[in-house]
């Protein structure tokens, strides 16, 4: 998501800058490929930047406001600290918090951001009005910090939380040997539903790893309000099992795209039934 908002800014006149020092090669490239600067240091960063856009795993999201909070105070930097993570309402309010400084909590609602897409950046908080990114489609909601974060969180409950469902129940299915005849009745009474999966299931595994936050954010939303967490942190387990395939050693951006999602099915089955590696091996 990040170097497809960078590139996208970028595209659109702005100057893009990261700081990739500990990054891996991978991230270097897909930097390199957007035309996003690298700069030396975090203080660097900040004190060159008058927009910071934190775009991380959400399990990393706080930790990263953990790192830039003393950086700015160090260099006196304040640029408008934006919040784009998949985190919960409680989670962005300490992330303000732990910042000090003028925090917009932005939640992404869409796939990465690309020519023709309808990707919506929902912003709220006292400075949503300040938030201008050329090329993306802002959206400023009424509210405090914490609004946009549970327009998100609800939302991704509905999606991600589908999809981890669909994964668990043919996985099931497949194991118990019914899944053919599962897969014609879905397709033949809900065939809005069957394309869905389609679309979702096989890339769902490569992105595995950063959906376990995700859904462990929105259990603690629901927790929060006194509903039940149970049902995200069971779409987190099953995320973590898929990121635990083999399937989730490719990246997003290499995956077969001629994996159905059928394909993708019996490979997550075969997974299940495999034993678990011997860690002295």
């Amino acid at each position: 998501m990040g170097q497809a908002v960078g590139k996208t800014l970028r595209t659109n006149g702005v100057t893009v800058r990261t700081c990739l020092d500990g990054r891996s090669a991978r991230t270097r490239g897909l930097a390199a490929a957007a035309g996003i600067e690298d700069v030396r240091s975090l203080a660097d960063l900040l004190m060159a930047s008058e927009v910071f856009l934190s775009i991380v795993p959400p399990a990393q999201a706080k930790t990263l406001a953990e790192e830039v909070a003393p950086a700015m105070r160090a260099t006196g930097a304040r640029p408008l600290y934006v919040d784009c993570n998949a985190v919960a309402p409680t989670t962005i309010r300490e992330i303000a918090e732990i910042v000090g400084g003028d925090v917009v909590d932005v939640g992404i609602i869409g796939a990465p951001p690309r020519p023709g897409s309808r990707t919506r950046f929902y912003a709220s908080g006292p400075d949503a009005e300040r938030l201008a990114l050329p090329g993306l489609d802002v959206r400023v909601l009424d509210g405090q910090i914490g609004t946009a974060s549970a327009l998100k969180m609800c939302y991704a409950a509905l999606t991600k939380g589908s999809t981890a469902l669909a994964m668990e129940l043919l996985v099931a299915a497949k194991t118990l040997g019914i899944f053919e005849v599962l897969e014609r009745e879905i397709a033949d009474s809900q065939p809005e539903q069957r394309a869905v999966m389609e679309r979702a299931l096989p890339r769902a595994p490569t992105v595995a790893y950063r959906w376990i936050g995700e859904m462990e954010e929105i259990a603690k939303t629901f927790a929060d309000l006194g509903l039940t967490p149970r049902l995200l942190e069971g779409a987190a387990d099953m995320y973590r099992f898929a990121a635990s395939s083999p399937l989730a050693d490719e990246r997003p951006e290499r995956r077969d795209l001629s994996r159905t999602m059928t394909d993708t099915i019996d490979e997550l089955a075969e997974h299940l039934a495999s034993p678990p590696l011997d860690p002295r091996d």
